[in-house]
């Protein structure tokens, strides 16, 4: 899924900054569902666009979450502000683009 210079690149930023700030997220996992639980079934109020890759494992691990989005998702004039697309970024990043300018 990356190329060399990617990988290169990522390594060095973990080198240099650490894993920390990316770990203390799943740390502090159960803290948030505590903080947010009054979120629990809350539709959104403003226009969204989720873009994920097609093969994302955190589509897998949440997939009831997943499936929960078209109806949380607001309506404008009647219909949905924009769909729930799945595809590669990496190896789509003009499509990403042209969802994020459409948008």
């Amino acid at each position: 899924m990356l190329n060399e210079a990617d990988l290169d690149f990522f390594t060095g930023e973990f080198k240099r900054t650490g894993f920390r700030g990316a770990l203390n997220w799943y740390r502090n996992i159960d803290r948030n569902w505590e903080l947010t639980g009054f979120l629990d079934g809350a539709k959104l109020d403003q226009p969204t666009l989720f873009v994920a890759g097609e093969r994302d494992a955190v589509i897998e691990f949440y997939a009831d979450a997943y499936q929960a989005l078209e109806p949380t998702r607001p309506t404008w004039l009647g219909r949905f502000c924009s769909p729930a697309r799945t595809l590669d970024p990496a190896e789509r990043p003009a499509e990403v683009n042209r969802l994020l300018v459409d948008f």
